[in-house]
């Protein structure tokens, strides 16, 4: 199986395509494609402009983290072995990291990249990937398909690694802590002084990931008391995924009530993806924690700028931005789009509805644990629950009900045929509305008149197809749910 970057990296199963040997030819490809963009500036400016901020003859340095999974910590050393012996100096994570700690290490550091081994929120029988070039986002498509070239051409090449003892005797390879500068830097976005006046008391699930040190302790840090579950590490995660999802944090919600807590926070594996648990153990979806969040940062914050969202985001967001005289912009599903945008400057703020989020003067990366944190800011505020404040917000702005389904077809050349359906002869109307635009920008997005809208995406890695439904009641929305499972079903009723 050859190596493909997704969405967020390259994730595969342990021992199947997952190995030490795809692991050297990856970073291998990496440090290729880093020193060739170095050298030749023309090639990508920014890089060259990376490089002139390094002392003359300095070797390129890279940031190399990782998660709690499976000898996620042996397959980052070797990593780093590799890029040591590619002439690629390497500041190496002391202990398990959050991605968006190491994002903040890499422009903390003037680092021209960053690796962390892990596979988010995927079950525990998969490992992965993420590469981040020097400004602290995921890797764009233009990056990734030259390191998957090169990752081809590798073939049954031997690639060389320096040994540990070596590599660290001569600093090739320096063990780095992460996590105070991070600490440092999330403090800078935060009132710090209004949580510590709030006394709030929440909850936190780290699901046996990597926020396990971060989320708790810097909660604590600023005042707050906290009790925490799932803080060992547990490489099967419990035999679950580490999506932070409902169905997943029972325990939460249990505890929640049990101590009447008014927040419930989690992240998932990596911790660049959030779950929110309001006062009683209700949940509160990703994205109404996005219109929360923007809505905050303006009213109780001052801050201003453009928003940017992922297509099939909730136009809760755009609603909310609209009020207060914000402008949208829309990306392909791909945090990676978002964190262009955020790091050209003038956007206030990014997300996507699977849980990812970030803000203006931060990393271009999803942090799980700034949201967490955005929300337990909000409530200190506020003073009120979250779904009271949601409640008001909507009043403001309108109700926005939608939904994400998963479909698992038994082949993939059904998703194909799917696909081609659309493009030959998509609908003109669903659940009763004529449809008024359709966006093929990443996957089938069918808009309605009245603001509801349905959309249709494969996953791309898997024969599945994502359902994204939304509108401003719940029988309109069932209707397009309905029509979009009859359209994945190929029945001609939609």
């Amino acid at each position: 199986m050859a190596i493909q970057f997704g969405t967020s990296g390259w994730r595969a199963v342990f021992a199947d395509d997952f190995t030490y040997l795809n692991v050297r030819k990856l970073t291998h490809a990496i440090a290729g494609h880093v020193k060739e963009n170095l050298e030749f500036g023309y090639r990508n400016p920014d890089y060259s402009q990376r490089a002139a901020k390094l002392p003359p003859g300095h070797p390129p340095m890279v940031v190399v983290g990782y998660d709690t999974r499976f000898q996620s910590e042996d397959f980052a050393r070797e990593a780093a072995e590799v890029f040591a012996a590619d002439g690629v100096r390497v500041l190496f994570s002391d202990k398990d990291v959050p991605t968006p700690a190491v994002a903040w290490g890499i422009l903390n550091n003037l680092a021209v990249g960053g690796v962390v081994i892990t596979a988010s929120h995927n079950p525990a029988r998969y490992n992965g990937y993420k590469w981040s070039p020097w400004w602290g986002g995921p890797a764009l498509p233009a990056a990734t398909d030259d390191v998957e070239r090169r990752v081809g051409l590798l073939g049954s090449v031997s690639v060389a690694a320096m040994n540990s003892e070596k590599a660290a005797r001569e600093g090739w390879i320096v063990q780095k802590d992460f996590l105070a500068p991070y600490f440092k830097q999330l403090a800078s976005l935060l009132d710090v002084k209004k949580l510590k006046g709030a006394k709030l008391k929440v909850g936190v699930d780290a699901l046996n990931g990597a926020a396990r040190r971060y989320l708790r302790p810097f909660l604590e840090s600023v005042g707050v008391s906290v009790i925490a579950l799932r803080e060992e590490r547990d490489v099967n995660f419990g035999g679950h995924s580490t999506e932070p999802a409902p169905e997943l944090l029972g325990d939460l919600v249990e505890l929640m009530k049990k101590k009447g807590l008014a927040l419930g926070l989690a992240c998932d594996g990596d911790a660049d993806r959030f779950g929110i648990m309001d006062a009683g153990g209700e949940w509160i979806p990703p994205n109404d924690v996005l219109a929360l969040a923007l809505d905050h940062l303006v009213r109780n914050r001052g801050m201003r700028g453009k928003v940017a969202r992922s297509l099939m985001t909730s136009h809760f967001l755009d609603a909310v931005a609209k009020s207060h005289g914000l402008d949208v912009r829309e990306t392909p599903v791909g945090f990676k789009y978002i964190g262009e945008l955020l790091r050209g400057g003038g956007f206030l703020m990014g997300g996507e509805e699977s849980g990812g989020l970030s803000i203006q003067g931060h990393v271009p990366e999803k942090d799980g644990i700034l949201a967490c944190l955005l929300m337990a800011e909000l409530v200190a505020y506020d003073k009120k629950p979250l779904a009271k404040i949601r409640e008001t917000l909507q009043k403001k702005v309108g109700s926005f009900f939608n939904v994400r389904r998963n479909f698992h077809l038994s082949r993939a050349y059904e998703v194909s045929a799917l696909e081609e359906r659309l493009r030959v002869k998509p609908p003109l109307s669903l659940g009763g509305s004529s449809v008024w635009r359709i966006d093929q920008t990443d996957g089938f997005k069918f808009v309605m008149k009245d603001g509801s809208w349905m959309g249709l995406r494969s996953s791309g890695t898997e024969p599945v197809v994502r359902l994204y439904a939304e509108a401003s009641r719940e029988d309109k929305l069932e209707e397009l749910v309905t029509a979009g499972e009859n359209l994945i079903k190929g029945k001609t009723r939609v």
